[in-house]
């Protein structure tokens, strides 16, 4: 199994409905270790470059007002095959077709409202984690 680092980012509905806790225990109890986390708020040019695959679809703007509704929390997991081990954790984007057991079939609403976003690959994962963590907000043990 290939060790990983990843990106979740604890979206406002986690956030705002107090389920940050239930949310990271779920990733700390398959054995994923936190590597970096942090609140922030995001502004128009992170969410233009997080959301560039979408940036020129209509829904763009409900996307940016939805995500600067509160601040997110942004959390850097690793372990064995963390990419994948978050993902099914997550069930799939859409929560109205997540199973239940999942987070997303437990806790999410729809499309956007859906707790957390997660890396969907290495290469997503590398470069997400660059653009929410600077050099030295990430550790190793």
């Amino acid at each position: 199994m290939a060790t990983e680092t990843t990106l979740i980012l604890f979206k406002p509905d986690c956030v705002t409905k107090n389920l940050s806790g239930d949310v990271l225990n779920r990733f700390l109890n398959k054995g994923l270790a936190i590597r970096g986390i942090k609140m922030m708020t995001l502004c128009d040019e992170i969410l233009t470059e997080h959301y560039s695959h979408v940036a020129d679809k209509p829904f763009f703007p409900d996307i940016v007002k939805f995500m600067q509704s509160s601040p997110v929390i942004a959390l850097a997991l690793e372990g064995d095959n963390a990419i994948a081990t978050v993902r099914d954790l997550l069930g799939p984007t859409n929560s109205e077709e997540a199973p239940a057991g999942t987070i997303r079939g437990d806790l999410g609403n729809n499309m956007m409202i859906n707790v957390c976003h997660a890396s969907d690959g290495p290469e997503t994962a590398a470069a997400e984690l660059k653009r929410f963590f600077k050099d030295g907000e990430l550790f190793s043990f």
